[in-house]
C-alpha cells in the first residue's frame, strides 16, 4: 500500500496533511485509475465534530468568507442564483460545482459539511487566483442544462478565456452530460468532474469528447444508486483510446463519499496541466 501525494502542478498546496495523503490499495494504468482506502470510522467520525455535519476546526480556514457573496446573474433571458468565491473578472481559472437532487447553492458553499471539502476547494480556488461558483441549478433538464451552459461562456468570458472547470455531484452529472453535447459550450471548458454521477455510455461521441476534454472521476465502491461498476465500464472504453482520465475508486465508499474525499488539488493539477487534443 502506497499514501498517495498531491500530483505536482500550479496549485499549491492547502492543508495536503489533511485531505492529500490517502491511501492508495491498488494502482492500475500508470496510476490513471486507484482504488482508494476509506474507513467510515476514521474518515466521518474521527474527522467531524458532528458527524456528517459540522468538520473539525483545523479542517477548514473562514477567511475566505471576506470574498464571498450570493448574487442573481442575468445570463440571456434567464436568472441564476449563484454563490461566488473570488473576482468577477480575470479569474486565472474558474470551477464551477453542480449538486444533485434536493441541492442548491448553499451546498456547494458549506465549509463543514462533507469533512470541510467546500472549504478547502475555496481556499485552493481563491488562493491561486481562481473564482468559484456554486449555482442554484433549477432541475436537470434541458432548461437546467441551458443555464449552467450560459454559465460556463459568461465566466469564460470574464476570465478572458482562462480554464473553466465543471464539477458535477451525483444526479447533477446529467449537466455534465448535456453541456458535453453542447457543440458550444465545450469550446469554453477546460475539464469536466464526475463524482458519484450516472454513467454516460455514449461520451466518446460526444462534442467533448472530440475535443478530448480531460474527466476525472471519483466513486465509491458501494454506491447504491449510481453502480460504480457501469461508471468504470465508461473509463476503460476511454483509457482503452489513450483518453486524458483519472478515476479514483473509494474502496467501502458510498454515494455521498467522493464529495468528501475527493483530493480537490489532484483534481485542479490534473485539469490544469492536462493538455486536450
Amino acid at each position: 500500500m502506497a499514501v498517495a501525494q498531491p500530483t505536482d502542478g500550479p496549485i499549491a498546496p492547502f492543508k495536503d496533511e489533511l485531505f492529500s495523503r490517502q491511501t492508495v490499495l491498488e494502482s492500475r494504468d500508470g496510476g490513471a485509475f486507484e482504488v482508494i482506502d476509506y474507513q467510515e470510522m476514521r474518515d466521518i467520525n474521527g474527522r467531524d465534530e458532528e458527524p456528517e455535519r459540522r468538520v473539525k476546526s483545523a479542517y477548514v480556514d473562514l477567511a475566505v468568507r471576506r470574498q464571498q457573496v450570493n448574487e442573481t446573474l442575468v445570463l440571456g433571458g434567464t436568472r441564476l442564483d449563484v454563490t461566488r468565491v473570488g473576482p468577477l473578472d480575470d479569474a486565472a481559472f474558474t470551477v464551477i460545482f453542480i449538486h444533485g437532487r434536493g441541492g442548491d447553492r448553499r451546498l456547494g458553499a458549506n465549509d463543514y459539511s462533507f469533512g470541510g471539502n467546500f472549504n478547502r476547494l475555496k481556499n485552493l480556488v481563491l488562493r491561486n487566483g481562481g473564482t468559484y461558483y456554486a449555482p442554484s441549478v433549477p432541475g436537470f433538464d434541458p432548461n437546467g442544462a441551458a443555464d449552467v451552459a450560459a454559465l460556463v461562456r459568461a465566466v469564460f468570458e470574464h476570465s478572458r478565456g482562462r480554464p473553466v472547470i465543471l464539477a458535477c455531484a451525483s444526479m447533477g452529472n446529467f449537466i455534465c452530460q448535456s453541456v458535453s453535447r453542447d457543440k458550444e459550450a465545450v469550446r469554453y471548458l477546460k475539464g469536466l468532474v464526475v463524482m458519484g454521477g450516472p454513467p454516460d455510455p455514449g461520451f466518446l461521441t460526444t462534442p467533448a469528447a472530440k475535443l478530448r476534454i480531460p474527466v476525472f472521476f471519483s466513486h465509491g465502491s458501494d454506491d447504491k444508486v449510481y453502480k460504480a461498476e457501469e461508471q468504470i465500464a465508461v473509463y476503460r472504453k476511454m483509457i482503452s483510446k489513450a483518453y486524458p482520465t483519472l478515476f479514483r475508486l473509494y474502496r467501502t465508499g458510498g454515494h455521498g463519499t467522493p464529495v468528501r474525499m475527493s483530493d480537490w488539488r489532484e483534481i485542479l493539477n490534473f485539469m490544469l496541466a492536462a493538455r486536450a487534443g
